[in-house]
């Protein structure tokens, strides 16, 4: 008889908005056990210490436990290298939410030590993990729509988060486009070599003396030609707006947003349904959850993973390109 794997064993770092994702879906998954969590904010790892039962350490306590053997990391963005490449020479396994840095050479110089280290690293683009979205790129890869000829990607957010937030986020394409960057690498099949952007300021006029845009469009070509288009508000008064779709050779797929009440009203005024969710954290719940699953899968095995470093870095070498499109109002290739 197969024993069964011991759970994987984690240290929560940050237990932010993001960080309380994390408990929980460690928490839910019978194959992790969140053992520790820490944070700059005590109460913050005291409250999430108590809804889980695990223990609130300092960094360098989960660094150095032995009781340890995985950590997510969900502190500020500009502590994500430092920590990754720390607890890879600690022996841990690494899950880290995108980017790994604002600055490419420095998430190169942190993937040195990741491959040094023969490091596991995951990066946090939760989307692949999205059942709705993996089933369209499971059609692609069962040839039901043919060649990948044009993808379509819709992504706005109900509102603008803090200004705060906006001025240390790494602006636009790097905080929130990355995500549709590492998106439409999922379904192009192809690495894109050019990147034509353009972006405004129509949302709030702070958004701009912050030195960021609340709108963008993007545009992606491949060497063959393929192509994915990208468009990103800051705005969306009905709700986040989570589309995507996928022309090919022999027909379309696509996903549509989704609400948390699936119900359809006829009447003497038409046909009316329920509003789509208006949080990131209601609307990926199932792919926060798939994604650690896939973590875990990927430590107990010693398989690939995958988003890795390198779809890190492909990610953020979109986003500076298409911020570098806007600012030189051209198109922009690619290495």
């Amino acid at each position: 008889m197969n024993e069964k794997p011991m759970p994987v064993r984690f240290g929560l770092l940050g237990a932010g908005r993001i960080g309380k994702v994390h408990a929980k879906t460690i928490n839910d998954n019978p194959s992790g056990t969140l053992v520790a969590v820490t944070d700059a904010v005590p109460a913050a790892a005291e409250s999430i210490e108590r809804q889980y039962g695990c223990q609130t350490r300092s960094i360098e306590a989960i660094e150095s436990a032995t009781d340890i053997n995985a950590v997510i990391i969900c502190t500020p963005t500009d502590t994500h290298a430092d920590l990754i490449e720390r607890f890879s020479r600690a022996g841990k396994a690494v899950f880290c939410e995108k980017p790994i840095d604002l600055d490419i050479d420095r998430v190169k110089a942190c993937l040195k030590v990741v491959e040094e280290t023969k490091a596991t690293l995951m990066v946090g683009f939760n989307r692949r993990f999205d059942p709705h979205f993996m089933a369209v790129r499971k059609a692609i890869d069962d040839g039901q729509i043919g060649d990948v000829e044009m993808v379509t990607i819709t992504s706005r957010d109900p509102g603008l988060p803090p200004i705060e937030y906006i001025k240390r986020s790494g602006g636009i394409f790097r905080d929130m486009t990355i995500h549709d960057f590492d998106m439409a690498r999922f379904l192009l099949g192809e690495e894109p070599i050019s990147v034509n952007a353009t972006a405004a300021v129509l949302v709030d006029k702070s958004v701009g003396d912050a030195g960021d845009y609340d709108s963008a469009s993007v545009l992606l070509q491949t060497k063959s030609g393929r192509q994915a288009m990208i468009s990103n508000s800051r705005r969306a008064v009905y709700g986040y707006d989570q589309r995507i779709e996928v022309h090919g050779s022999k027909g379309m797929v696509s996903a549509e947003n989704l609400r948390p009440v699936s119900i359809e009203l006829a009447n003497g005024l038409g046909y009316t349904r329920p509003p789509i969710h208006d949080f990131f954290m209601t609307r990926y719940a199932q792919a926060y959850a798939n994604e650690l699953a896939s973590f875990i899968v990927a430590i107990e095995k010693g398989s690939a993973i995958s988003p890795s470093g390198a779809d890190g870095l492909a990610a953020l070498a979109l986003a500076d390109a298409a911020l570098k499109s806007v600012k030189e109002k051209r198109q922009i290739a690619l290495a």
